[in-house]
């Protein structure tokens, strides 16, 4: 009888099936538990051979070859086929649910490969999600349907921090950023905002407004902790203004309510408010500063690699579009530092 536990085997998945495995003291080949199934159900070596994709001759040697390791015969042998010894049964019976995990990790991962089904982790910022990743997302999913997507609504530098952490698989965020040496960023579509007010600021929207003369009006701005505030902070300055917001908002979707419910002037990503000015629900105004555009960027760890959903969607999202730089190019607004 076979003494099992000196067996010690460990089944490896390998592209092809006639490689062996060493273990401490035996070789055992790795395709033994698909071959020794199919010729279990089959009772017949060429049988099993062809279902496996091989040749009875390979499927007979690997067989004798392991009887002969183990010192004991696995197979009875006869003209109408062949069955499995008490010896063979046993041995059987405790890698036979390897077969059957190893199979479905291949089915599983033939499924991946294939995207049929995986998964995508995001961290995106309100602004990228609202102005461009929302629409990306929506063309993958129609075309890859059984890819589940999990997005996590961070401000930037909690998305690039959750890069860092490896918590997600990469994330699409709205300059400004600071990112560290070790992470890549690829700018994928610039844009600008724009200064917006209700419509009792209508009479405004004829005229040219310089910052200094906004003081004279109350602003809606995002909190102070923001990368916006910290961006129009610098904007104010560069022209020897203070930025001095009258409200905070949590978002740039409320301060839009705000705005509708005429608290104050407000800078907002001019694809979110193109509705509302549409509409006649709001109204633009006009500086006599240029307002400096700013980038929605992908940010990964190029160290830690994707899956295979999560690597084609990268590359959906860095694809060059019309009207717009292919990638990667740093944008504006972005500062690399030191870990």
């Amino acid at each position: 009888m076979i003494s099992m536990h000196r067996i010690h085997f460990i089944i490896i998945y390998c592209i092809s099936n006639d490689k062996e495995i060493r273990t401490t003291d035996r070789f055992i080949d790795h395709g033994f538990p698909f071959a020794c199934s199919k010729t279990t159900k089959y009772q017949n070596f060429t049988k099993a051979a062809r279902v496996l994709g091989n040749n009875q001759p390979n499927i007979t040697h690997s067989m004798n070859r392991l009887e002969s390791q183990l010192n004991c015969v696995l197979f009875t042998r006869s003209n109408r086929g062949v069955t499995l010894t008490p010896e063979g049964e046993m041995l059987y019976s405790r890698i036979a649910s390897a077969a059957v995990q190893i199979q479905d990790a291949e089915e599983e991962l033939s499924a991946s490969a294939t995207l049929e089904h995986g998964s995508i982790s995001i961290s995106a910022t309100e602004t990228a999600l609202n102005i461009y990743l929302a629409e990306k997302l929506r063309t993958f999913h129609t075309e890859y349907p059984g890819i589940r997507l999990r997005i996590s609504n961070h401000s930037t530098p909690q998305a690039v921090q959750a890069v860092k952490n490896g918590e997600v698989d990469f994330a699409v965020i709205s300059t400004p950023a600071e990112v560290e040496q070790s992470l890549k960023m690829v700018e994928l579509r610039p844009f600008y905002e724009v200064l917006v007010g209700g419509k009792t600021f209508t009479a405004l929207a004829s005229q040219r407004l310089t910052l200094k003369e906004l003081s004279c009006y109350p602003l809606i701005s995002l909190s102070d902790e923001s990368m916006t505030r910290s961006f129009y902070r610098q904007f104010f300055l560069d022209h020897d203004a203070v930025l001095r917001p009258d409200t905070e908002a949590a978002t740039t979707d409320q301060m839009l309510t705000l705005v509708k419910s005429e608290l104050g002037l407000a800078f907002v990503p001019e694809p979110m408010a193109k509705e509302l000015l549409a509409r006649g629900e709001i109204v633009e105004l006009h500086l006599q500063e240029i307002i400096p555009s700013r980038s929605i960027c992908l940010i990964y760890d190029h160290h830690r690699p994707l899956n295979t959903a999560a690597r084609k969607f990268q590359q959906m999202l860095t694809k060059a579009e019309p009207g717009h730089p292919a990638a990667p190019k740093q944008a504006e607004g972005v500062s690399f530092i030191s870990q």
